[in-house]
């Protein structure tokens, strides 16, 4: 199962059957006790010449798989290049209107980039680190409007966002959150809904309907929705968790290593932005 929008698509690793580690289960002793065995002897996307009726999936022979550290890696250089692009716009891009355009723009080229590799059939190094440097222009120059007027207000973002990280983390390896079927697809669909409330806001704050930025505004509702949105990061962190044991586990390539990196990276950059938002709420309501 996979969401066609590429905010919501996880950038599975399975090609061929969506949603890799909802439809198929990538560890053998499937008879008892695996919440994720729907299919008992789906077929490993990676395997090559197929599996035989009655027996586990097999990863390929190959020793050019994706491990954890590939996937440690190829994230740090992801977030690295991301760091590295907001301290440049911090410090070189003072706040003022021209920053702002330089923001806006950034982002776009950003999503557009994103757009790009998401529906792309293989990983493009290239597309996800540019996709990174731009991401990193727009949170600089929002992380400085946000500090010029809320001093602290991005270290207290990025705390935030390594604390629901951490937690998020913990909490799926301790098996407390179970990635299933109906656990993706419930909460894509509370993603979209969501996505198309704010997209409905935006119009009614551009079109002067709703005042104050209506749901997005820097108060209680504003806070909730916030909240909300956090939630919704969380959530994407265990489905992202979930496909690079996934991966790991059925032997894929070592390039979609950068895919996983790529959800990562889009995952904690919501969460920065939200999280970002929230702390500018709660500063103001001091």
């Amino acid at each position: 199962m996979r969401s066609s929008n590429p905010v919501f698509s996880r950038r599975g690793f399975s090609r061929d059957s969506g949603y890799a580690g909802f439809n198929t289960a990538p560890q053998a002793g499937y008879a008892q006790g695996n919440p994720y065995a729907q299919n008992p002897y789906a077929q490993n996307p990676y395997a090559q010449g197929g599996v035989q009726h009655g027996a586990p999936p097999q990863a390929p022979v190959t020793t050019d798989r994706m491990t954890m550290d590939d996937v440690v890696v190829r994230s740090a250089i992801t977030l690295g290049t991301v760091a590295v692009g907001a301290v440049l716009a911090w410090a070189l891009l003072p706040v003022s209107t021209t920053s702002y355009g330089l923001a806006v723009g950034s982002a776009i080229v950003a999503f557009v980039l994103a757009m790009i590799q998401s529906f792309k059939r293989t990983p493009s190094p290239a597309l996800i680190l540019g996709y990174a440097a731009f991401e990193g222009v727009f949170l600089g120059v929002i992380s400085e409007m946000y500090n010029s007027r809320w001093s602290g207000a991005p270290f207290q973002a990025v705390l935030g966002t390594m604390a629901v990280s951490g937690a998020t983390l913990l909490v799926y390896k301790a098996g407390w959150i179970r990635v299933t079927a109906r656990y993706a697809r419930v909460g894509i669909a509370i993603a979209m809904a969501f996505m198309v409330v704010m997209a409905v806001n935006l119009l009614l704050v551009a079109f002067g309907v709703a005042e104050n930025g209506g749901l997005r505004s820097f108060g209680p509702l504003g806070a909730l929705v916030g909240i909300v949105a956090i939630l919704l990061g969380a959530f994407f962190l265990t489905l992202d968790f979930k496909q690079i044991e996934d991966g790991i586990a059925y032997g894929a390539p070592r390039n979609e290593s950068w895919l996983a990196a790529f959800g990562l990276t889009m995952t904690l950059v919501w969460i920065y932005v939200e999280m970002l938002r929230l702390v500018a709420i709660f500063t103001n309501n001091d």
